[in-house]
């Protein structure tokens, strides 16, 4: 609280929803709260919350909104563009005392003063596209893969005739053939229904594949526009969409601010359990989830034909550390090397710019 208290006279704190944003201001010093409003979340109501803060928050001051990757997005956007200082709120701990959104705004605020180290927003532009078109492509991949079980379990219990004409097929084999299928005029009604409903689940099959092989390019393509793209592509086991959750979760220079912060945000950073005498750690089950898995794949496709991990891998298993001890070592090891290379990289192109 001191450390925020130093540098900023008054905190606002925001708990945005669709359509409005409740706002709190607190003096840093005293945590007393001063104002608070619940404004639109559209372009005037922007405008009239930023003059709503020169009334009541005149000082040096910090917005902290929870939500700027969501409800949250378009007011940060708009007061980073203002020269407002802003930070990221994670999801705020809710007791079981009473809620509404005034107190949650106090809450947003108060979390901040509680913390040493602000989280900044995460970055619009390349980064955004880069957000949207992986989100895409993860939705059509969940959608292709509940498509494909749909059309296995049909075929299943479709009539003999039918299933005989696809049983020992592969997808793309099936898909053809079920798109050749006819109906006579005799058939029965289950026997004319499987074959509708079979060509509808393939047809949606088909579209799905047509849709990913459009964006695995489009998501390339951004990863290269990266100035950290190529330098990741470049490291063993990294392909394009592990590049991609790699630069959606490190965001921009300064968001993470060092290695260990980046391992611990992955969540394979080990958290300290010590009481007393006894030293102890357990495994982080928390942080990005997603980043985590990004760096798993790139764990086990190293242990399988990487050299230098491999090596590695045997030295410990020497050591009698298990094969999953190890892969939380490499994960580990990992997170720092990667999150050097893309500083590395991104600092290539900002320190020209500022020369």
């Amino acid at each position: 609280m001191a450390m925020l208290a130093e540098d900023y006279d008054f905190v606002i704190g925001g708990d945005p929803d669709r359509d409005t944003i409740d706002l709190a201001v607190l003096d840093t010093g005293t945590g007393r709260v001063l104002a608070h409003v619940a404004e639109a979340a559209d372009g005037a109501g922007y405008e009239r919350m930023l003059t709503w803060a020169d009334e009541h928050a005149p000082g040096r001051r910090i917005w902290a909104l929870e939500g700027t990757g969501s409800f949250a997005a378009s007011l940060a956007a708009v007061l980073i563009d203002a020269d407002e200082t802003v930070a990221e709120v994670g999801a705020l701990k809710r007791s079981h005392g009473a809620k509404n959104d005034r107190i949650d705004a106090i809450r947003a605020a108060r979390q901040a003063l509680a913390r040493d180290e602000q989280g900044a927003p995460r970055a619009g532009g390349l980064r955004e596209a880069l957000r949207m078109v992986f989100a895409c492509r993860e939705g059509v991949l969940v959608s292709r893969t509940k498509a494909i079980n749909e059309l296995k379990s049909l075929i299943v219990v479709a009539p003999e005739q039918i299933r005989a004409q696809l049983r020992g097929r592969t997808l793309r084999s099936q898909l053809t053939r079920i798109e050749e299928l006819q109906v006579s005029a005799t058939a029965s009604i289950e026997h004319r229904l499987c074959v509708f409903s079979l060509q509808s689940i393939a047809a949606r099959v088909k579209f799905l594949f047509t849709q990913l092989a459009e964006l695995d390019p489009q998501l390339l393509e951004l990863i290269k526009q990266h100035p950290a793209g190529p330098v990741l592509l470049d490291e063993p086991g990294v392909g394009p969409v592990v590049a991609a959750q790699l630069l959606i979760s490190w965001s921009h220079h300064g968001r993470v601010r060092n290695e260990a912060a980046f391992a611990s945000l992955a969540g394979v950073a080990p958290l300290e359990t010590s009481s007393g005498q006894h030293s102890r750690h357990r495994l982080n089950r928390g942080g990005d989830r997603a980043l985590n898995r990004a760096l798993h794949t790139v764990a086990i496709t190293r242990m399988r034909c990487h050299p230098e991990t491999r090596a590695y891998e045997i030295r410990r298993t020497a050591e009698g550390k298990t094969h999953r001890d190890i892969r939380r070592s490499v994960k580990r090891a990992l997170a720092r090397r990667l999150y050097r290379r893309i500083e590395a990289a991104a600092q290539l192109v900002t320190t020209p710019a500022a020369a």
